[in-house]
C-alpha cells in the first residue's frame, strides 16, 4: 500500500511505502520497523547468475521502466539490489521458491534457480508503489521485511482461446506479462478449432490457405452469425508463423512461463475438415465454421489410416516449434454420430475388438500418444480421453473401466467439474483442475445486464476464489496426483484484446492464489482489499478490468423467534449500499448501510450499491425469512 506520496522542494517526488499488499499471498512475511530507499540509480549485484542471463536482464529492463537507473557492480562493492543464486540448495525453497530480505542495508532476492529469482522480482515490483511505471519518483522508500516463499502447485495455468478469434502478438505478450505478474507458468495455447487453425504448416498447406480463414461475421452477434453466402470470400482469420511462435516461446521462457501448444482432435474439426474432406467420415461439405453450431459434427475419420499420417505430420511440425514437455491434444466434445455410421470406424472398432465409439476415441488417442512418447513429449487431454461419455457433464460422473490405450504417463485435464479429475488422480493419472464452476473466465463475472456479451454462466471473483484444485479432506494418494489447475478463456464472445483482459481480470489474480499460496494461506477478505490495491497496478500499465460484482452478500443470523441480524457486503469493498423496508424502491437518499441490522421474518428489503459514485447494478430485492 502506498501510505503517503509527496513533492520535496529541488529533490522531486518521494514514496512512503508502509504496507506491503502481494498477490499471490506468500508463504511467510515478516514485516519490521525499518525501511530502505531506493535512489533512482540503485547498485546492482549478481551472484552465482550470469550478467547476461535472461533473468539479470529482464530484471535491468524492468528497473528503467519503473525510471530506475541501475548499474551493475560487483558484488565487492555492495548493492542496493542484490541478486543471488544460492550455493547451497535451500530445500524450503523448492524449483520456484525465493527469498526476499529488505534490510536497512540493502535488498537481497536469493533462490534456487533463476525462475525462483524471477519470482522474487514480481514481488518486490508489487512493494512499489502501483503507479511507478508512470511516475518518476526520486526515492522510494520500501519496509523492512522478510519473505520466505513457495508455490503450493507446480503447474499454474491461463488458457487462450485465439481460434474463435484471433488476437495479435502485441496481445499475446501482454497476456504473457500479465501472467508472470502473478506467478503463473504455464500458457496453454489452444491453437486449432472449429472456427480456425493458427499453427503454421508446410506438410498440409491448406490448413493455412483454407483452415485458417472464415467469412467475416466479426460486427455480429456470435450466436447470431448469418450463413455464408455462395461465393463470398473468407477473410477473417490468420495464422502465426514459425518465427513468430518461436518469439512467443522465447518471451514466456524469459518470464518463466512453459507454453503448451493445443492441437484439438479428433473433434472439433471442421477447420481441417474444410482443407482436407477427405479425412471425414462422410462428404459434407465442411467450412471453417462461423459463430456456433452444435453438435460439433465435424470428426476426423479415425477408420481412415490417413487421419492418423495426418496428425503425426501436423504433430512433427509443432514439436519442431515448441520445445514444451507437454502437448495437448484435445479430446473433449468428440460428437461421434458420424463415426456410428461410417462403414471404415465401425471396422477399425471390430478389428481392434473395441467395445464401442468411445473406446475407439480412446483408441486413437493412445496411438497419438504412443507418438508422442516417441519424441519425448507428454500428453495432456481434457477428461474425455478418459472414457467419458460426451454427456456426462462431469459433475456426477466418473471414469469409465481402467482404459488400456491411453498410458498413465498422460495428463488429464479435467473441467467437467472436479470429480473426473479426482476420478482419474485415483486411477494414477496426473491431474490438472480446471472445473467450469470455477475457472471459465469466458462466464459473466457480474450481474449480465451490466456486462460485455459472455457465453452464460457466472464466475464471480469469490467463486473464482473458492477454487480449491484438491478440496480439504481428500485422500493423501489422490492429492499427490494433482499438479494444478488452470483457469481458461474460450473466446466466442470476445473479439479484442480490451474485452479479453477484462474477462480476464482480477479473476487471474483470485486463480494465481489459489495455486501459489497453501490453503492456510488464503483469506477472502484480505484478498478482496489486495484486489483494490492491484487495480491500481493494473491501471497504471493500462489494463483492462471488471470492478467485480456487486450482488449484495447477506450473512444472517437468529436473534429471536422473530427477529434476525443481518449483514450485507460485495464482493469490492467501499460500495455504498443504499437500503429500503417498506418496498419502496431505493435511492441515493434512502437509508445506508452502516453494519448489522435487526429486521424482523418477512421483512422485504431493497438495496441499491453505489462505487465511485455510479449506480453499479439492479436494485436487489430480498425477502428476510
Amino acid at each position: 500500500m502506498l501510505a503517503a506520496a509527496m513533492l520535496a522542494a529541488g529533490c522531486g517526488r518521494r514514496a512512503q511505502v508502509t504496507e506491503l499488499s502481494i498477490v499471490p499471498e506468500p508463504l511467510f512475511t515478516l514485516q519490521k520497523d525499518g525501511s530502505y530507499t531506493l535512489d533512482r540509480n540503485p547498485r546492482l549485484t549478481v551472484s552465482g547468475v550470469g550478467q547476461n542471463s535472461p533473468t539479470v536482464k529482464y530484471v535491468l529492463k524492468s528497473l528503467r521502466q519503473v525510471h530506475r537507473h541501475p548499474r551493475l557492480v560487483s558484488p565487492t562493492v555492495g548493492g542496493d539490489i542484490e541478486l543471488v543464486i544460492n550455493d547451497t540448495v535451500n530445500t524450503e525453497l523448492g524449483d520456484e521458491g525465493y527469498l526476499l530480505e529488505v534490510r536497512p542495508t540493502g535488498i537481497r532476492l536469493s533462490a534456487n534457480t533463476e525462475a525462483g529469482l524471477f519470482y522474487a522480482y514480481q514481488t518486490f515490483i508489487q512493494m512499489l508503489p502501483a503507479d511507478v511505471n508512470n511516475v518518476n519518483y526520486s526515492s522510494i522508500t520500501i519496509p523492512e521485511c522478510t519473505i520466505l516463499d513457495a508455490p503450493r502447485y507446480s503447474w499454474r495455468g491461463v488458457h487462450l482461446d485465439v481460434c474463435r478469434h484471433f488476437f495479435p502478438m502485441k496481445f499475446i505478450k501482454h497476456y504473457l506479462d500479465i501472467m508472470a505478474a502473478y506467478k503463473m507458468n504455464r500458457f496453454h495455447f489452444h491453437l486449432t478449432d472449429d472456427h480456425g487453425w493458427r499453427l503454421p504448416s508446410e506438410a498440409y498447406p491448406k490448413l493455412n490457405t483454407v483452415g485458417s480463414w472464415r467469412v467475416d461475421r466479426d460486427d455480429e452477434p456470435w450466436g447470431k452469425a448469418t450463413p455464408p453466402r455462395d461465393g463470398e470470400r473468407a477473410t477473417y482469420g490468420g495464422f502465426y508463423s514459425r518465427e513468430e511462435l518461436a518469439e512467443i516461446v522465447e518471451y514466456a521462457a524469459v518470464r518463466g512461463i512453459e507454453v503448451i501448444p493445443e492441437v484439438e482432435m479428433p473433434g472439433h474439426s471442421s477447420a481441417i475438415l474444410a482443407a482436407y474432406p477427405e479425412l471425414a467420415c462422410d462428404d459434407y461439405p465442411y467450412e471453417v465454421a462461423i459463430g456456433p453450431y452444435w453438435p460439433p459434427k465435424a470428426i476426423l475419420c479415425a477408420g481412415n489410416d490417413s487421419s492418423l499420417a495426418f496428425m503425426y505430420a501436423v504433430l512433427d511440425e509443432v514439436c519442431e516449434i515448441f520445445p514444451s514437455k507437454y502437448i495437448h491434444i484435445g479430446g473433449d466434445e468428440a460428437f461421434k454420430a458420424n463415426w456410428e455410421q461410417c462403414p471404415r470406424c465401425q471396422r477399425r472398432i471390430k478389428q481392434e475388438h473395441l467395445t464401442g465409439e468411445e473406446q475407439l476415441q480412446s483408441w486413437f488417442m493412445g496411438k497419438i500418444q504412443q507418438f508422442l512418447r516417441s519424441k519425448g513429449r507428454t500428453i495432456i487431454g481434457w477428461d474425455e480421453i478418459m472414457g467419458l461419455k460426451d454427456d456426462a457433464w462431469g459433475m456426477e460422473s466418473s471414469i469409465a473401466d481402467h482404459n488400456p490405450f491411453v498410458g498413465t504417463d498422460a495428463v488429464v485435464m479435467s473441467w467437467r467439474g472436479q470429480k473426473p479429475g479426482l476420478d482419474a488422480a485415483g486411477r494414477g493419472y496426473k491431474v490438472i483442475q480446471c472445473p467450469t464452476e470455477y475457472c471459465y473466465f469466458d462466464y459473466y463475472q457480474a450481474d449480465p445486464r451490466y456486462q460485455p456479451a459472455s457465453i452464460g454462466g457466472m464466475v464471480t471473483l469469490k467463486k473464482a476464489y473458492d477454487f480449491d484444485p484438491v478440496p480439504a479432506g481428500t485422500s493423501s494418494h489422490i492429492e499427490s496426483s494433482v499438479i494444478g489447475g488452470q483457469c481458461n478463456l474460450w473466446t466466442e464472445f470476445i473479439n479484442t484484446s480490451s474485452h479479453a483482459e477484462y474477462m480476464l481480470l482480477p479473476r487471474m489474480l483470485a486463480t494465481s492464489e489459489c495455486l501459489w499460496s497453501q490453503r492456510d494461506k488464503k483469506d477472502w477478505n484480505r484478498f478482496r482489499r489486495k484486489v483494490e490495491m492491484q487495480k491500481d497496478r493494473l491501471a497504471a500499465k493500462g489494463y483492462n478490468y471488471c470492478e467485480g460484482s456487486f450482488t449484495p452478500q447477506f450473512t444472517i443470523r437468529r436473534v429471536d423467534d422473530h427477529t434476525m441480524n443481518i449483514s450485507i457486503t460485495t464482493e469490492v469493498p467501499n460500495t455504498y449500499i443504499f437500503y429500503t423496508t417498506d418496498m419502496s424502491t431505493p435511492t441515493r437518499q434512502s437509508a445506508i448501510y452502516l453494519g448489522p441490522i435487526n429486521l424482523e421474518r418477512g421483512t422485504h428489503i431493497k438495496i441499491l450499491p453505489v462505487y465511485q459514485d455510479i449506480e453499479r447494478d439492479s436494485v436487489y430485492e430480498f425477502v428476510i425469512k
